[in-house]
C-alpha cells in the first residue's frame, strides 16, 4: 500500500514535467515568431523612411518645376503678371 502513493506522486509529477515541457516548446516558438514580426517591422520602418526621403524629394523637385513654369508663362505672356 505503501507504493501507491508515491506511484501516483511520481505519475503526477510526470504528467506535470510532459505539460511544462509542451509549454515551453510553445513559449519558444511564440518568441521566435514575436522576434520574426519585430525584424519585419524594422524592415518596413526602413522602408517607409526611405519612401518618406524620395517623396520628399519628389516634391522640392515639382516645386522647382513649378516655379520655372511659371517664369516661362510669365515670359511668354501667357498669364497676367
Amino acid at each position: 500500500m505503501t507504493d501507491q502513493p508515491d506511484g501516483l506522486v511520481l505519475t503526477l509529477l510526470r504528467d506535470m514535467r510532459a505539460g511544462l515541457q509542451r509549454v515551453e516548446g510553445k513559449l519558444d516558438e511564440l518568441v521566435r515568431r514575436v522576434s520574426s514580426v519585430k525584424t519585419n517591422l524594422a524592415h518596413v520602418h526602413v522602408e517607409l523612411a526611405g519612401l518618406h526621403v524620395d517623396l520628399a524629394g519628389h516634391s522640392a523637385r515639382m516645386d522647382r518645376i513649378d516655379g520655372r513654369l511659371d517664369r516661362i508663362e510669365k515670359r511668354l505672356g501667357l498669364v497676367d503678371a
